[in-house]
């Protein structure tokens, strides 16, 4: 009977996180709702399962959204992921072929050298041999990339890396030691053996040479099957339950399930699933531009794993969305964070129990706020028929250059609309969202619903892309509703305005809930090459930068979004153009304080562009409705 007694950590590690996983998988789909449930279990028989698999091999054992944006951090945790993978199967097939007999326990896999010392001497068995040795040390290199991020984070092109609680640091310990343990221990084998191949082999003949390998390799055959055996139960209590819950996480993403506004199953996974890897700490600019760096997402799922309190975290943080663009887990952390914002709503949550091995649900009381909003002050009037409602919104109205210039583009036009808060309207909600008050934004979007709907309006236009993002998700409305750069973009591709060419170099903006809240990205850009010469930066799209005047950080200090606006500003206008121009009225005020560049809404820079001659014709062309229809006295 081929056992030995060093085997026993091993096989008790593994057992142990194989029934855990399995338990604490059943608790996650029974605590999701009917419709989750619904939809997991079609996703098993459908399209969903084989997308799983596709994904799971692509970004869990090759890391390819880490490989594109940073190879060196990318290749570490493939070699990691995937070479691991690779000795468990490959050294799977070696004990069913090579071995005594087919169907060996697990353990005959993973030390199949030290019951085999005599495997490899030629052919066959020695090519693989030379296989299993190039597969250890493709781990190795990546391990070794670890160690050095671990002290070095720049070595693989990373600003931080988070930091670890004392049991992170003794998981860590043992992961570090697994690979270089079985190094050694078939070392030793083999140089006793005299076999092993280009790794084990020569660094065993090495060894051999000055010490008795023999009593040597038995002492690292312990050490490596007491360093799995450790990782393996230490997993549930630390980031590496990454490992597992991530391939939950994939499957009940592909089959539909989100994380909506409430605690829940999938919010749970979501928090396991981050595998503190840090990208989102250096993506974070109060990270890079205000040296903050305690609060990123990292933070917060390990907060949330550990029930810690997190309000600090929650409400310290601009939404900008940069760091859910560079999760390479696809967490959604923006709706993450808004649940925590809301805190104690009545809603269900979970506390650790079992030292943290498992939780239990439990619903928290809800806190009664001792003021209560209420908003019949709001007058209501029948609004004229329209085709196109204007709204401009709170930021708008501080900035009047771009609500002008927004009347000027309409008057030229020739389009029916009305400007549904030209005295000054009602917020749109947003703004205590982000504050985690949803009742009382409900409140402001019904009676704004009402408004627009009683105008009869096919068309919303907004300047604000946070008016925009919210009109878009959180109303019912039966109309379309446009920023007003797509709404510009209209206008010029039907001829509704005729434009002059203004000769000037321009930087475009993207603002975070327009471009990564909402997907808007080229239409400003269409507007702005159509009127100017746009200047493209490192920081368009997705990758876009935050202007740092945020309405959703309850926390940072005015100095710190100052610095985060200048650090923006001075990166957009490398390339000296005449103009930063924007598409938000909140980025254009926080930028021209922190700019010496102009900074402009694109709406300045058509309005500028307009004829004076075109202006005239379409403003006598059509009859136009001006209208004010809220009022708050």
């Amino acid at each position: 009977m081929q056992f030995d007694p060093f085997v026993i950590p091993f096989n008790l590690g593994l057992y142990f996180i194989l029934i855990y996983v399995v338990v604490r998988s059943v608790i996650w789909f029974r605590e999701l709702s009917r419709q989750d449930k619904l939809r997991l279990q079609r996703g098993f028989f459908g399209s969903a399962f084989a997308l799983s698999i596709k994904e799971i091999f692509l970004e869990s054992l090759i890391h390819r959204k880490i490989l594109k944006t940073n190879f060196r951090l990318g290749y570490m945790h493939m070699s990691l992921a995937f070479g691991w993978f690779l000795l468990i199967f490959f050294g799977t097939l070696e004990a069913d072929i090579f071995g005594a007999k087919h169907l060996n326990a697990p353990y005959k896999a993973i030390f199949f050298r030290f019951f085999n010392p005599e495997h490899g001497r030629m052919g066959f068995e020695a090519a693989y041999g030379f296989l299993m040795d190039l597969i250890l040390a493709f781990v190795l290199s990546g391990l070794l990339l670890a160690v050095s991020k671990r002290f070095f984070s720049r070595v693989v092109g990373m600003k931080k890396t988070t930091k670890l609680r004392l049991t992170d640091k003794i998981a860590l310990t043992s992961l570090w030691l697994i690979f270089p343990s079985r190094l050694l221990a078939e070392s030793f084998t083999c140089g006793a053996a005299g076999t092993g191949s280009f790794l084990t082999g020569s660094l065993g003949s090495v060894l051999a040479s000055f010490l008795p390998a023999q009593q040597f390799a038995y002492p690292f055959w312990w050490l490596y099957s007491l360093s799995l055996g450790t990782f393996f139960i230490l997993l549930p209590v630390t980031r590496y339950m990454h490992i597992p819950a991530e391939l939950f996480l994939i499957f009940m993403r592909n089959s539909g399930i989100r994380t909506g506004n409430k605690a829940g199953a999938y919010t749970e996974v979501q928090a396991f699933s981050c595998s503190s890897c840090g990208i989102c700490i250096d993506a974070c600019q109060l990270n890079f531009s205000a040296g903050i760096n305690t609060i990123q997402p990292a933070y917060m799922m390990k907060a949330i794993r550990n029930d810690e309190d997190v309000s600090d975290i929650a409400f310290n943080c601009l939404m900008c969305g940069r760091c859910d663009q560079k999760c390479p887990v696809g967490i959604e952390l923006s709706p993450i964070r808004m649940i925590q914002r809301r805190g104690a709503e009545g809603e269900n949550d979970y506390r650790n129990t079992y030292r943290g091995y498992f939780r239990k649900r439990e619903s928290v009381a809800a806190e009664k706020s001792p003021v209560t909003q209420n908003y019949d002050f709001l007058k209501k009037t029948d609004p004229e028929k329209v085709d196109v409602v204007f709204f401009a919104g709170c930021m708008t109205h501080l900035t009047p250059a771009i609500k002008n210039s927004m009347l000027k583009i309409l008057d030229a036009s020739g389009v029916s609309y009305s400007f549904i808060d030209e005295h000054g309207g009602v917020c749109c909600g947003r703004p205590l969202m982000l504050a985690g008050q949803d009742k009382e934004a409900r409140e402001l979007i019904n009676f704004n619903s009402e408004m627009i709907w009683k105008s009869g309006a096919h068309t919303l236009v907004t300047s604000c892309p946070i008016c925009y993002k919210v009109f878009k998700e959180s109303y019912y409305l039966d109309v379309e509703v446009l920023h007003h750069t797509q709404f510009i973009k209209m206008l010029i591709d039907e001829g509704d305005i005729k434009l002059k060419f203004l000769r000037k170099k321009v930087a475009y903006h993207s603002p975070c809930d327009l471009g990564r809240g909402s997907g808007v990205y080229d239409e400003p850009k269409e507007v702005l090459r159509h009127v100017t010469r746009l200047q493209e930066t490192k920081f368009s799209d997705a990758d876009s930068l935050c202007c740092g005047g945020s309405l959703g950080n309850m926390k940072i200090s005015s100095g710190d979004k100052h610095k985060i606006a200048r650090d923006a500003a001075s990166l957009l206008t490398k390339d000296n153009p005449d103009i930063l121009a924007t598409a938000c009225p909140l980025c254009k005020k926080t930028f021209s304080s922190a700019s010496e560049t102009k900074v402009a809404d694109i709406s300045e820079i058509v309005a500028e562009a307009l004829s004076l001659n075109e202006v005239k014709k379409n403003s006598n062309k059509k009859s136009h409705i001006i209208k004010h229809v809220v009022n708050i006295s």
